[in-house]
């Protein structure tokens, strides 16, 4: 192994080494538990810790593999998850009051594919209450803290996905993306997270925020570990009427192909919904440049306006949250955060006739951003949060309110939230860190399931930089 620490070690290799038995999976769990230790209390990333569980699955998938059993591509790896995916008979908080006891009825199907590969589960991850908010806040849990500054956020909902993957207490997590709830935390935790296109993994057992928009999928810490990951959960799921039935690409085999001969369109997009901080816009240019160099043509793109589509998305999220907690909000609106329970209710006030306009014009939508930004281009590359990590403090709509704050707060989702509404891939990948030190991260978008190319094309940029490589003291 490179590393005495074996949880520093990436997820593709220590599943390797754990199929060679050069180490064990207690072995890589104990690590993982330790490091557990040391971390929690800094990041608050974690919800339940299942200790004595997640020794005792090490236990059996050793003795499993020692009798010549090896489950799948991920056999013995310790991994957590955001609490919104069932366990039957476990606890599910979905990051919330109301559900603090639930227990779930059904065990999601993701979670089921990643038992049948071999999957060590250490718990359940720190999230956005209901998964309704971009920066990692939690009045009912605690604020998730980003493991390079415990001062700044984390990005959300997904928060305790990004930073436990980033701390390097778990080789991998699930997270949910709504309006950019796994490539925010991804990007301002310096881990690869992916949001597949519409309907490649299922989201049966998921807690739903928004079923138009929702889409399920992982963060880990490279590009390598995350197709590898990705080719667990995708595909067609009986149980969830929206995944596709399109056969599921070997993405990790289909890395290697290399960036000669792409054309790649960069988009730096400066406009009054997103302003571009010039630090990020650096980076993100930096590594087109790196990308250049490896042969790619790149040519700027020009990202269409996304006025109407953002009008569009909000209409979709708040009536479809509207509608799933209509009885909750009746019986209990006080157990909900204001912030939360505000945008929410705002559903109840959208006529059917504009939600139903708003899904209608998704088609449109797809079929603009296709013609232009992605016209002549194999994929395109912008960044995935506009400007800097911001504090905790300064992004605390709960406390704070105001203008400032929430107008901080939209734009963190301005370059992410296109890509739900439209359904396309997009990855996020650490490109560089900011003058606090904080990562950066891009994003590389492309046509509905070209989830490889854009591997392919992050799996190259990170045989030439570093910044993945760099862990959080």
């Amino acid at each position: 192994m490179r590393n005495d620490d074996l949880a520093l070690v990436d997820l593709s290799e220590i599943a390797e080494a754990i199929a060679a038995r050069r180490v064990t999976s207690v072995e890589v769990t104990e690590a993982c538990l330790a490091r557990i230790e040391t971390w929690q209390p800094r990041t608050n990333a974690f919800l339940r810790l299942n200790r004595e569980k997640a020794l005792a699955q090490a236990k059996t998938l050793d003795s499993e593999l020692a009798a010549g059993k090896r489950r799948g591509p991920l056999h013995g790896v310790p991994m957590a998850h955001k609490d919104m995916y069932y366990r039957k008979g476990e606890l599910s908080t979905g990051g919330s009051a109301i559900r603090r006891d639930w227990r779930a009825p059904v065990t999601a199907t993701v979670l089921q594919k990643l038992d049948a590969a071999g999957v060590v589960e250490l718990g359940f991850l720190n999230m956005a209450e209901f998964a309704a908010g971009p920066t990692g806040h939690n009045v009912h849990h605690g604020h998730c803290r980003n493991p390079w500054d415990s001062k700044r956020v984390t990005g959300g909902s997904s928060s305790g996905s990004g930073a436990s993957v980033a701390a390097r207490v778990v080789y991998g997590a699930l997270g949910s993306d709504t309006g950019g709830s796994i490539r925010l935390p991804a990007s301002a935790c310096g881990v690869v997270g992916m949001k597949a296109t519409y309907g490649r993994v299922s989201r049966a057992g998921a807690l739903a925020r928004s079923w138009s928009l929702d889409h399920v999928g992982p963060l880990t810490r490279t590009v390598r570990d995350n197709a590898r990951l990705l080719g667990v959960i995708a595909g067609h799921d009986p149980d969830d009427s929206t995944a596709s039935e399109r056969p599921v690409p070997d993405y990790e085999r289909l890395l290697e192909g290399g960036v000669s001969g792409l054309r790649l369109g960069l988009a730096l997009p400066n406009d009054g919904s997103a302003p571009l901080d010039a630090e990020v816009g650096g980076a993100v240019q930096t590594a087109a440049d790196a990308l250049g160099k490896l042969g790619a043509r790149v040519t700027p793109a020009t990202l269409p306006d996304f006025t109407a589509l953002y009008r569009a998305a909000e209409v979709i999220v708040k009536c479809e949250a509207a509608a799933m907690h209509r009885p909750w909000l009746e019986k209990m609106p006080d157990a909900y955060a204001n912030q939360v329970r505000t945008r929410m209710e705002a559903g109840f006030f959208i006529p059917a006739t504009q939600y139903i306009d708003a899904l209608r014009l998704r088609g449109h939508f797809l079929r603009e951003f296709l013609t232009t930004a992605l016209e002549g281009v194999d994929a395109v590359l912008l960044p995935a949060i506009p400007f800097p990590i911001p504090t905790i403090e300064e992004t605390d709509v709960e406390a704070k309110g105001g203008p400032a704050t929430l107008g901080m707060v939209g734009r963190f989702t301005a370059l992410t939230r296109p890509f739900n509404t439209l359904g396309v891939p997009a990855l996020s990948v650490p490109c560089g860190f900011d003058a606090n030190g904080l990562p950066i991260g891009m994003q590389l978008v492309g046509r509905p399931f070209d989830e490889a190319l854009l591997y392919r094309i992050g799996h190259a940029y990170q045989g030439v930089t570093e910044f993945h490589r760099r862990v959080p003291t």
